[in-house]
């Protein structure tokens, strides 16, 4: 934490080798995870007492990480509750929109149904850890199922791929083929007539 004292003393950085970075005009957020045992435990409750509760143990417990003249040059501290199994949901969403943004390139379109959704936000929320595992379970039950259709040549450009939830457990990931319709064969049936 010594050379963050001095970003935040002086609004300048020395590295080793002599070299000066600025910091000033810039905001520095800094995350922690001190405390987080309190904001699981009050954000239960939710009543004006229990907050108090909680920013009072949560100050205690950075003084007790951090030294004094480190914690005396941060402007503010922040406290968010922990994250409901409701929260998740929109977050699969989230998650899962930069999944089809990068299957749009390959031309691919992807759903997920609804059954699905709901399984991979109650599969992937941790009262402890948040939305952190989520990423994961996506990565392993979604991308991954997709990456191998297109590692074993069955999922190719304008193709679409189904997620959903396997009766026996886990998620199917589906790839449907575009409709071959032929045209002009449909057009000279219909002149046959």
């Amino acid at each position: 934490f010594n050379v963050l004292l001095q970003v935040l003393d002086d609004g300048r950085l020395t590295d080793g080798q002599g070299r000066v970075v600025s910091f000033k005009n810039t905001i520095i957020i800094m995350t922690s995870n001190v405390g987080s045992q309190f904001i699981r435990e009050f954000s239960e409750n939710g009543d004006d007492a229990a907050e108090e509760t909680k920013q009072r143990a949560i100050e205690e417990a950075l003084r007790a990480t951090f030294r004094p003249e480190f914690l005396n040059r941060i402007d503010d501290i922040v406290t968010f509750d922990a994250l409901s199994i409701a929260d998740i949901e929109p977050i699969v969403g989230l998650q899962l929109a930069d999944v089809r943004k990068r299957l749009q390139d390959r031309r691919v379109t992807l759903d997920i149904t609804p059954a699905a959704t709901e399984s991979l936000a109650i599969d992937g929320y941790d009262p402890v850890f948040g939305a952190r595992p989520l990423k994961r379970l996506i990565q392993r039950e979604v991308v991954d199922r997709i990456a191998d259709q297109v590692v074993r040549g069955n999922l190719l450009e304008g193709d679409h791929v189904l997620i959903d939830v396997n009766p026996e457990g886990g998620y199917t990931c589906k790839v449907e083929k575009p409709l071959d319709i032929d045209y002009d064969a449909l057009l000279n049936d219909g002149d046959a007539e």
